[in-house]
């Protein structure tokens, strides 16, 4: 999943318009998000005491909307003290406004100011499990033409997690998310909303661990889970 978005040639790293060509989160839906942002972060400024330069840093910054609505959305007087920043993997979009840095990582030099990331743990890489007919928890393999194939079994940190989680029982196949997270039950991936638990197959809301010996697992043969990395 790693290669696939961000390796070359990955989806958040292709030339063209990003993302938004593909979906749109509340950044590209209405200029009243980057109003919202421009007004928390005048709010930060007051509270810092307005500093001769204030950081804005957007995580996962895609090509630079956000950043350019904000400043846009900004009083004359703050943004000219703003140094902006765009983090993200893809290269520098062109045109970009010239105020605003460019990068792979957060700037080295100490932040004041605001360090925002909208929507981007929508966007961290997980793994995919699948168990066997044999009941085997197994890493999901996926090749160039999308086709699949079960590979190695979960092992280390993976099957820790997975077995806290999402203990392998006879229960209601189960998927999810990240440590913690919850899921509707069923046989695909699903996408977990953390901290909401378990779904099983009559609708009754299921946590984790609350029923002793009955963890709400993958069922035998064909059952799968997004595994956190």
């Amino acid at each position: 999943m790693a290669t696939a978005l961000y390796g070359p040639g990955g989806f958040y790293r292709s030339a063209g318009p990003g993302p938004a060509a593909h979906f749109r989160t509340s950044v590209h839906a209405s200029p009243l998000y980057a109003r919202a942002v421009a007004h928390l972060l005048t709010e930060v400024d007051t509270v810092l005491g307005t500093p001769p330069a204030l950081d804005f840093v957007d995580i996962g910054a895609g090509r630079g909307e956000l950043l350019t609505g904000v400043l846009a959305a900004l009083p004359p007087a703050t943004a000219a003290r703003v140094r902006p920043y765009g983090v993200e993997r893809a290269p520098r979009p062109e045109g970009l406004d010239a105020r605003i840095g460019w990068g792979e990582e957060i700037p080295g030099h100490g932040l004041t100011g605001l360090l925002f990331a909208n929507e981007w743990l929508d966007n961290v890489p997980v793994d995919v499990v699948e168990t066997d007919a044999e009941g085997v928890a197994r890493i999901v393999l996926v090749a160039p033409d999308g086709s699949e194939r079960l590979g190695e079994p979960v092992s280390g940190a993976d099957a820790e997690w997975l077995a806290r989680w999402w203990p392998l029982g006879d229960g209601a196949a189960c998927s999810g998310t990240g440590a913690g997270a919850g899921a509707e039950a069923g046989g695909g991936v699903g996408s977990g909303r953390a901290g909401a638990g378990l779904r099983g197959a009559a609708g009754r809301r299921v946590e984790p661990g609350a029923v002793p010996g009955r963890g709400c697992g993958l069922s035998r043969g064909g059952g799968r889970a997004r595994v956190a990395g």
